[in-house]
């Protein structure tokens, strides 16, 4: 049954999207984290991701000065955290000192100055290699120098146990855990004995 579809004005409807914390730190060491919806990657060799951030965020300066920052991915653990990061600017408050259920750690990076974060099972240090000027955001296009994982997510063989993580996504104003896994890549063509 064909329906036909609705037109509406141009929209950033490509939904759901990682809710990932992007930390820098300035000159003069003080670390700051946003949260950011607008990520992903772009590049397998070398490896490079890319995060949009509006020129106004605080955090905005910070990564074209410095050329540096970390995106941590997110867990149902940390909503409140990750929403709290998005909402209030670095500008005002040090969001690393705050506690309960709003404590993000900073962790140091192996490469680069600017922090990761303990409480994230995965945080990629980043060395910005381009910046796109797009309009409202800038995309920032870093090339990921060390991929940091917290060992209690990673299963018998080794590999990153994404279900364990408990990763949240963000859709449309909403925060989402992911669901039950439907496939592996390649399973629509796979031979069945």
């Amino acid at each position: 049954m064909s329906v036909e579809k609705e037109s509406w004005k141009p929209s950033n409807m490509l939904y759901p999207v990682p809710a990932v914390l992007v930390c820098c730190e300035d000159e003069n060491g003080r670390a700051n984290v946003m949260t950011a919806a607008w990520a992903g990657t772009v590049c397998s060799d070398p490896v490079m991701l890319s995060v949009s951030i509006r020129k106004e965020r605080f955090s905005h300066a910070i990564i074209k000065r410095t050329g540096e920052f970390t995106v941590c991915l997110t867990t149902e653990d940390m909503v409140k955290a990750v929403d709290f990061a998005g909402v209030k600017s670095g500008r005002d408050i040090d969001k690393f000192a705050l506690k309960g259920d709003l404590k993000l750690t900073k962790q140091p990076s192996k490469m680069i100055k600017a922090p990761g974060i303990a409480e994230s099972p995965v945080c990629l240090e980043c060395r910005v290699s381009q910046i796109l000027e797009l309009g409202s955001h800038d995309m920032f296009i870093g090339e990921v120098l060390c991929t940091d994982i917290d060992p209690r997510y990673l299963d018998e063989k080794g590999r990153f146990d994404l279900s364990a993580a408990g990763l949240i996504t963000y859709s449309h104003g909403e925060y989402f855990s992911l669901g039950a896994s439907l496939g592996k890549f390649g399973f629509s063509v796979k031979k069945h004995p």
